[in-house]
């Protein structure tokens, strides 16, 4: 019997790759081809189609590196072939692989119109069916000579810049085919049922029973003459293709999708190219398939087609009124989760719903991230706000450690809110639809015998493409199939609602969804990670300062499309391959400059709007944008400094050993002859921070080489190998007044240098560290150690709207995983009655561990992961200066360390004006409940939107004293839309509010205003 199977099996194989599926294509006709090289970037489609073409055809070479090159393609169907099905078939130079990561075109009608994609597995264009004889065919292909990148090997190709000039492909083919239907169809069977009998056990009957079907069917085929036996051939499959799945198989929703990466191995330009290509692709499938249902998310590439394909767009627009075409996800794009701030996270929904409301009239419920690199336990809560109440991902199925426990369950966030979320066994989000992935789903299914059904998103993704003919064809055999799950396509939101109904009492995540892989995407690209940041806190000045310029001065217009414009362009680079620093070379280039346009565009703003509240005037005003007061400066609001009336001032003493000791009365500071920090006294708690024996601000230096996945990953064993940084070139005390004193600490090694300065200011209970690296080390990764004396079990690390506690032990392989894990602007260590915290101006990788002591006590290390240089995808990752600030502040508390953290990314500015102070527009007399942002409302009648939340974990009420005259107060989800299950808000006569808040709890407010 085995052998029997095995030479069935193996002429299935042979007869269906050999013989039947080249047969589908039955004549072949030459087309005539010309080819134009367009040079440089894209040229409109009109410049193209108008191009002057040279002779081409099969074999000829074509495209460098990132060029274009359009090709036209002239024919005449044969009078001969009146009655038949004729397709042109274009193969570009496909090598065959996966679609989305080679050469790709666009096929256009003479009139510029889009007809659809083409890739390696969807390399054809419907020209009749069927054909009349003797129709003309003229059709054009602008076609993108993309590098393969996906080798995981160090190259130059992937920056324009670098790239080799040589063409990279030739033409394969460029004919006209007779398209034989029932060979087709044949093929369809033959594949759906050979994939099928691997997946049933050796002693299932229905193996067998398919077994025998399909010899018979091989015997029917004359391979002298398929296209005249093929339905000879389909009629000894059709009883086993009819017998109907067992009444408890698992059930499939299939959702057709092609999670296409913003950027990743190619730049942003060519994915809008990509959107077009797959779009066309979807919409033309929908044209003959009425029951296909496809699923998009990111509105930033909807919006792109908009702007630079409007034909397509207007396309997608009817299939999206017909129900075919489903926008799901509510983000702008499919962002890092991980890294970005809470107001830019709250921005991805709040733009990318917004954008689906306002085009289409679609409220999206599901939350659809299968491929961000782990998800901030902040998230659920963000969902809920959005309007949304399902979340998608796919992602945790590449866990190294431990495998997730569940498929289908409710996600718990920091502050409570459940969401319900599913997590498709499929373990893909580009499936095909084949056999062995449905049989891999119904195994790997973690719910059984309390729920039936999970989803799965079909088509070539990540480089594009989408579902194909095949796999419709495949999901229709498989509707109801004895031996395999039942599958139906349809909408995300229908297996959401049976999902949820069918299950509704699902266990419970709580905490965040860590990624048990790609840890070094907290780290890479430090620039791309610098200027989302500095990005995030100059939106917040710019809006803030802008808002209060709008209702104090007369005159003053809020920049209402400036500010939306910006926020865009910083969503979009959070993308999950371009914020955690995955793409290649020519994408982090791009992001530099435009993180510099941002900037000055930001600065402009933010000037603007501070002129005109400071007035005319000589006086030093100074503005704090923080969410908490410093100095004689309001938070949100601005001042004169007056000066300090009890200073300490700072003292600096050099001891004979060539060390310093620093002092400002709250902090006593030692660093050594080797700069190092040997000491920081905490004089009102009498305690010291740094451990025994310890020295803080310890540069570190381990090999980097992980075992695969470099931009990405850092592989536990980096530890193995470590050398401390403490050979200094230079430790000089540079600067001492009363107000500050500085040491200057300069070091050499490797290729590189680091200088540092040590900084203590008067008032300051944090020692600030500025460190500028010179970096051309390869394969390295540099770390900031902090040795603290605290017996820590956990720390705090800071996420968005709140923080996650992490285990500083690791007792399970849960815990052992988190060998790095993330914090934006602060993590915290403590033990009873003490703590200690380290912020930091642009860095997210961390570590924290812990020993015992030779003297019983323990020591928390806090490290700081600053740079790294992996060579892929970018071969000079991180290469060259970089600045970076952060800070230790001893006895902090988590309210501490977010005022900390906030000072350190919103530095005070100071104008000159009349001197008069400036009211902010909104104040909380507790620094538990924090004021995230300060905006005008979206919808511009001119009402003030504050966000708020709950910073400390606990509950917390506060007085919110606004600085206009304040008429109404309503909370509302992230789109500023009234919720109906909040608490009325009545402002007092003197204009404030009294808000109670639970931990962590996100608030937005819209605040009406008087006259």
């Amino acid at each position: 019997m085995h052998d029997d199977r095995s030479i069935v099996e193996h002429r299935l194989r042979r007869v269906l790759t050999e013989r039947v599926a080249p047969a589908v294509r039955s004549r072949s006709l030459p087309l005539t081809v010309g080819k134009w090289e367009a040079l440089g970037e894209p040229v409109p489609v009109a410049e193209g189609l108008s191009a002057g073409y040279e002779p081409s055809g099969a074999g000829q070479a074509w495209g460098p590196a990132w060029g274009t090159t359009w090709f036209r393609l002239t024919g005449r169907v044969p009078d001969e072939w009146r009655g038949r099905t004729v397709e042109a078939v274009v193969d570009l130079g496909f090598d065959r692989r996966m679609p989305g990561f080679q050469c790709e075109g666009l096929v256009y009608r003479p009139d510029g119109r889009a007809v659809k994609g083409l890739h390696p597995l969807n390399d054809w264009v419907r020209i009749a069916g069927p054909a009349e004889g003797g129709e003309e065919v003229l059709l054009y292909v602008e076609a993108a000579s993309n590098p393969v990148l996906a080798g995981q090997t160090p190259t130059y190709e992937g920056d324009r810049l670098t790239a080799s000039a040589d063409p990279l492909y030739r033409v394969g083919r460029a004919d006209l085919v007779v398209f034989e239907t029932e060979v087709w169809e044949l093929v369809q069977d033959l594949e759906v049922l050979g994939s099928l009998m691997p997946e049933l056990a050796e002693s299932d009957a229905r193996r067998w029973e398919v077994l025998r079907a399909v010899e018979r069917a091989l015997d029917a085929v004359d391979l002298a003459d398929i296209p005249g036996t093929a339905a000879r051939a389909r009629a000894e499959l059709t009883a086993v293709l009819a017998s109907p799945a067992n009444a408890s198989a698992h059930r499939v929703s299939a959702v057709g999708h092609a999670h296409i990466d913003s950027a990743w191995l190619w730049p942003l330009r060519e994915t809008v190219r990509k959107v077009a290509r797959t779009c066309s692709n979807v919409v033309a499938l929908m044209d003959t398939r009425p029951d296909f249902v496809f699923a998009m998310s990111q509105a930033q590439q909807l919006a792109w087609i908009k702007e630079h394909r409007p034909e397509v767009f207007a396309r997608v627009r009817e299939k999206i009124a017909s129900g075919q075409f489903v926008p799901v996800g509510g983000m702008w794009v499919e962002s890092d989760t991980n890294m970005v701030g809470g107001e830019a996270m709250a921005r991805q929904f709040l733009y990318g719903k917004k954008f689906f409301l306002d085009e289409f009239g679609v409220e999206t419920n599901e939350v659809w991230l299968p491929d961000s690199f782990g998800y901030t336990a902040a998230l659920p809560q963000l969902v809920k706000l959005s309007g949304s109440k399902w979340f998608l991902t796919q992602k945790i199925s590449w866990n190294r450690s431990n495998a997730f426990p569940h498929h289908t369950f409710w996600w718990e966030g920091i502050d409570g809110t459940r969401v319900f979320t599913h997590f498709p066994p499929v373990d893909t989000y580009n499936s095909d639809l084949g056999g062995a992935q449905m049989a891999h789903a119904a195994r790997n299914y973690r719910e059984k015998g309390r729920a039936s059904r999970s989803l799965v998103p079909f088509g070539w993704g990540d480089g594009g493409g989408g579902p194909t003919r095949e796999m419709l064809a495949r999901a229709e055999r498989l509707r109801d199939l004895e031996g395999s799950p039942r599958i139906a396509v349809e909408k995300p939101s229908a297996f959401f609602a049976k999902a949820e109904a069918e299950y509704p009492d699902a266990p419970v995540w709580a905490g965040e969804l860590y990624l048990e892989l790609h840890r070094g995407t907290y780290t890479s690209q430090a620039k791309t990670k610098q200027g989302n940041r500095r990005s995030e806190s100059l939106l917040r000045e710019a809006e803030l300062w802008s808002a209060t310029a709008a209702v104090r001065v007369a005159g003053y217009s809020y920049p209402y499309e400036d500010l939306e414009r910006i926020w865009k362009t910083v969503l979009l680079h959070q993308f999950h391959d371009i914020l955690p620093g995955s793409s290649i070379a020519w994408v982090h280039r791009e992001a530099r400059g435009t993180y510099a346009r941002v900037r000055a565009e930001l600065e402009a703003i933010t000037a603007g709007a501070q002129a005109a509240l400071a007035g005319g005037g000589t006086a030093q005003v100074t503005f704090n944008a923080a969410p908490h007061s410093r100095r004689s400066v309001p938070a949100g609001g601005a001042a004169v400094v007056a000066p300090s009336r009890t200073p300490d001032p700072v003292t600096a003493v050099r001891h004979a050993s060539g060390g310093h000791e620093l002092s400002n009365g709250l902090l006593r500071v030692m660093i050594d002859s080797r700069g190092l920090v040997v000491s920081v006294y905490d004089v009102g708690a009498r305690r010291e921070a740094v451990a025994p024996g310890g020295a803080a601000n310890l540069l570190q230096i381990h090999p980097d080489f992980p075992n695969m996945w470099d931009a990405w990953d850092i592989d536990e064993f980096y530890r193995h190998n470590v050398t401390d940084l403490v050979d200094a070139d230079g430790v000089t005390l540079t600067e001492s007044s009363d107000d500050r004193a500085v040491v200057t600490v300069t070091r050499s090694f490797g290729d590189s240098t680091a200088v540092q300065r040590l900084t203590l200011r008067s008032g300051a209970k944090v020692l600030d560290i500025e460190t500028e690296v010179d970096w051309h080390e390869t394969e390295k990764l540099l770390k900031a150690a902090f040795p603290l004396d605290v017996k820590a079990d956990r720390s705090a690390a800071e996420t968005q709207f709140g923080h996650v506690f992490r285990a500083t032990h690791t007792n399970t392989s849960w815990e052992a995983a988190k060998f790095e894990i993330c914090a934006h602007r602060w993590i915290q260590v403590e033990e009873p009655g003490w703590g200690a915290a380290i912020v930091n101006d642009s860095t997210y990788g961390h570590d924290v561990t812990r020993t015992v002591r030779a003297d019983g006590g323990q020591t928390t290390t806090v490290r700081l992961s600053l740079l790294r240089a992996p060579r892929y995808p970018d071969p000079a990752t991180d290469q060259g200066t970089h600045r970076l600030r952060f800070a230790l502040a001893p006895g902090a508390t988590v309210v501490d360390a977010v005022r900390e953290g906030h000072w350190i990314n919103l530095p005070e500015r100071t104008v000159t004006g009349s001197g008069a102070p400036v009211r902010p527009l909104l104040t909380s007399d507790d620094d538990r409940v924090v004021v995230e942002a300060v905006k005008l409302a979206e919808d511009r009648n001119g009402d003030v939107i504050v966000r708020l939340y709950e910073a400390s974990g606990g509950r917390a009420s506060a007085t919110l004293a606004a600085g206009f005259p304040l008429v109404s107060a309503t909370a509302t989800d992230l789109l500023e839309r009234p919720l109906a299950d909040s608490p009325a808000y009545e402002p007092t006569p003197e204009g404030a509010l009294r808000v109670t808040l639970r931990p962590f709890q996100i608030l937005t407010l819209r605040l009406g205003r008087g006259d």
